[in-house]
């Protein structure tokens, strides 16, 4: 009778450690479905403040049309990117287009006393920096999460559950790391 305590008492353990590390795998991995949300809430106001700068130098900036023509085309190709891969190059093209866009502005005195256009920059600087930092959260909690995957003996669980390793947000070029320099 008093094994049967023992092996009942061990097998109720077992039963709560189990639903205990799988709800923490759930978790880990909701946190990670949230980290690249908040990426995706960062890019989104990134993107809708491009058309913004491209109408404001538009008018002033009329024969660097090729120049506008690439930003606006990074911008929507990262607007329709997928995936960790793919949105991290797409996000490094539109890093450089705007890089480019910024060089040029350099040269409009005008552009540089705009009101409009020096709120638009602030606007854009504080968003590269939300970005910068939903970026490095979201690989703070998925290297957490591929931790829990590959460690023991949340791993059998884990493999039990079906849980999959989730990918860093990588930029492939050293110089699309840099953030957009949108100072005049």
């Amino acid at each position: 009778m008093g094994y049967l305590v023992g092996a009942f008492v061990i097998l109720v353990i077992g039963v709560i450690w189990f639903i205990a590390m799988y709800n923490r795998l759930v978790a880990s991995r909701q946190l990670t479905m949230n980290a690249w949300s908040q990426i995706d809430v960062q890019t989104k106001r990134r993107y809708d403040l491009i058309p913004n700068l491209v109408e404001t130098v538009k008018g002033m900036m009329a024969h660097e049309k090729d120049t506008l023509e690439r930003v606006i085309a990074a911008r929507n190709q990262a607007v329709g990117a997928h995936g960790v891969t793919e949105k991290g190059r797409a996000e490094g093209a539109l890093t450089a287009a705007l890089g480019g866009f910024f060089g040029l502005v350099e040269n409009y005195p005008d552009l540089k006393a705009n009101t409009n256009m020096l709120e638009l920059q602030e606007e854009l600087r504080e968003t590269e920096s939300k970005i910068t930092f939903a970026r490095q959260y979201y690989n703070d909690v998925v290297t957490s999460y591929n931790t829990m995957l590959e460690t023991f003996p949340s791993s059998l669980i884990a493999g039990i559950g079906s849980f999959k390793s989730r990918e860093l947000f990588e930029i492939e070029n050293p110089a699309e790391r840099e953030a957009v320099k949108v100072q005049f």
